[in-house]
């Protein structure tokens, strides 16, 4: 198995050591892809972004058959063409999107949820994000679906497909149609209500077309990585979905 999205101190929210990371997984008998942050224009948070070529020359020596190397890009429409140009100036292993922000509000705070009600919000996050895997289609795979709920201060945050099924669907098509595959980010199953929340958005990829998914921590601490990942696999194989990893940019199957 491996953890396909984790942080060190290539990105700005973290502190975490390749060797620590290592360390850990190598306790945990699972391989790695570093994911650093690029989030061009969120706001306030405009050390988001790290030295291509200085990262891989850093981590290239470490890198193998246990530990890949890739990006976490937040997509925007105002970033899209450096984004881009970003993903190709060194040769990633894998090229992760995601939705950090929307409307040019960053999704962290809870001013955005204090002045717009859940459904309009929800709504608008995943015409968001269906419309940017279109548009980024240098992107692999399309990180943590469930990021606006970690954060919203509404009374229920859950992902309810059955209110907001339609938007889902087409965000669910836009990978398929993209050949972009879906994240199972593992930050939010420690509470077990979140995996009956994930199941039919999960379970819809794959009755549209969907087959792999990647699996990641977002670990940001050693102590994070590789964290749920047996309810993961447990939940992957529920959905009739294969864990992967990529080497190159190519999709290889996980082993467990």
């Amino acid at each position: 198995m491996y953890d396909n999205h984790m942080h060190t101190a290539f990105s700005a929210d973290s502190e975490m050591t390749a060797e620590d990371a290592l360390r850990k997984a190598e306790q945990l008998g699972i391989g790695m892809v570093f994911t650093e942050h690029l989030d061009i224009g969120l706001p306030g948070k405009k050390e988001f972004c790290f030295d291509p070529e200085v990262y891989w020359k850093t981590y290239e020596p470490l890198r193998g058959n246990r530990l890949f190397l890739g990006v976490e890009i937040g997509m925007s429409p105002g970033a899209r063409e450096e984004n881009r140009a970003f993903a190709g100036k060194v040769p990633f292993d894998m090229v992760v999107g995601s939705i950090h922000m929307l409307d040019g509000t960053d999704l962290y705070y809870p001013a955005i949820y204090e002045s717009r009600e859940k459904q309009e919000l929800y709504r608008a996050y995943f015409v968001s994000m269906a419309r940017e895997v279109y548009q980024n289609d240098f992107i692999d795979v399309l990180a943590h679906i469930d990021y606006i709920a970690r954060y919203a201060i509404y009374e229920n945050p859950s992902l309810e497909y059955d209110v907001f099924g339609d938007e889902i669907d087409a965000m669910l098509g836009a990978l398929v149609a993209t050949d972009t595959l879906l994240e199972l980010n593992t930050r939010r199953l420690s509470d077990p209500q979140v995996l009956e929340e994930l199941k039919p958005i999960y379970c819809r990829y794959r009755e549209l077309g969907g087959r792999y998914i990647t699996i990641g921590s977002d670990a940001h601490t050693p102590d994070a990585i590789g964290a749920h990942f047996s309810l993961a696999r447990d939940f992957a194989e529920s959905c009739s979905l294969r864990p992967v990893t990529f080497c190159e940019r190519r999709m290889e199957l996980c082993r467990e």
